[in-house]
């Protein structure tokens, strides 16, 4: 979620999740989705977030996970 609303005086609000060492003792990288709420505070931005189901979580994940592994070809290919 964003501390400033942008200059339309909204906040934005995403998923990050979090890529944790095999061991769990620190984050070893994050993967992050575009905003996916809007709101004039930041309560407001983060309830739709806050309603996601398990199910749509994992959907935001796997599109995120796609997303990078498509980066990652592009880079490879270059």
């Amino acid at each position: 979620m964003d501390d400033d609303p942008d200059p339309t005086g909204r906040f934005g609000a995403a998923l990050l999740f979090i890529r944790w060492s095999t061991s769990g003792e620190r984050a070893v990288g994050h993967l992050e989705t575009d905003y996916l709420a809007f709101g004039p505070t930041p309560d407001t931005a983060l309830a739709p977030l806050l309603a996601l189901t398990l199910q749509e979580v994992k959907a935001h994940l796997d599109r995120c996970v796609a997303r990078q592994e498509s980066t990652d070809q592009g880079v490879v290919g270059e």
